[in-house]
């Protein structure tokens, strides 16, 4: 199906940054200092710096191995018939409402956003280029694999990528922000997933007479 990417970690490392995403749900950016982390991961300060550099390097990291929990797609530009290209696009739908309604998903947004005003909103930045950016470049790369394969159709990989999203978390991730409980959604991700993605074929879907025709 897809791959997560994990950013060449070591098991240890992602149980580390694993560890330190509960310390930041439980006691907000400030408890996640190196010394904590350490503390709580049972690893020595020097391991951290070595495997993540300083502070800023650690979370990056986390929020790069948060991300990695959408699956990605490796596009090999091998040919894909449809019912694999949909399963992908499945996948990928699941993971996001999946990781987007998560309790660190949540608390890291909630953070970025109290932090929005500031001049230095370092934690917004640190969520756009390795967050929400690293998805939206595999997203993009399984779109272009779809429109390469002739089973999608669009103009601007951008603005079919804003579809798609929209269509699959629609609201859900700005009620939940805002503290509408995902308990009871949970149990629809998977239906609301499928939805998504039908819907997402009746705007760009190519038809079979359309790709005989264009073959």
């Amino acid at each position: 199906m897809g791959e997560h990417r994990e950013q060449g970690y070591t098991p240890r490392q992602r149980a580390v940054l694993e560890r330190a995403l509960e310390l930041l749900v439980a006691g907000g950016e400030k408890a996640v200092t190196t010394a904590g982390v350490a503390r709580a991961a049972n690893c020595s300060k020097e391991s951290l710096y070595r495997w993540f550099g300083d502070r800023d390097g650690l979370l990056a990291a986390m929020i790069a191995h948060q991300a990695s929990k959408v699956r990605t797609f490796a596009d090999d530009g091998e040919p894909m018939d449809r019912v694999h290209f949909r399963a992908h696009l499945v996948a990928f739908a699941r993971d996001l409402l999946d990781v987007l309604s998560g309790e660190v998903s949540l608390a890291l947004n909630r953070l970025a956003i109290g932090q929005a005003s500031r001049e230095e909103s370092r934690l917004g930045r640190l969520l756009v280029a390795q967050g929400r950016r690293r998805i939206d470049e595999g997203a993009i790369a399984l779109l272009e694999a779809g429109r390469r394969n002739r089973h999608i159709a669009y103009d601007d990989a951008d603005d079919a990528y804003r579809t798609l999203y929209g269509l699959v978390v629609r609201d859900l991730h700005v009620r939940m922000l805002l503290g509408e409980s995902g308990a009871r959604r949970h149990e629809k991700f998977a239906a609301m997933a499928e939805g998504a993605v039908e819907r997402f074929f009746a705007l760009h879907g190519v038809r079979e007479k359309e790709r005989a025709d264009t073959a």
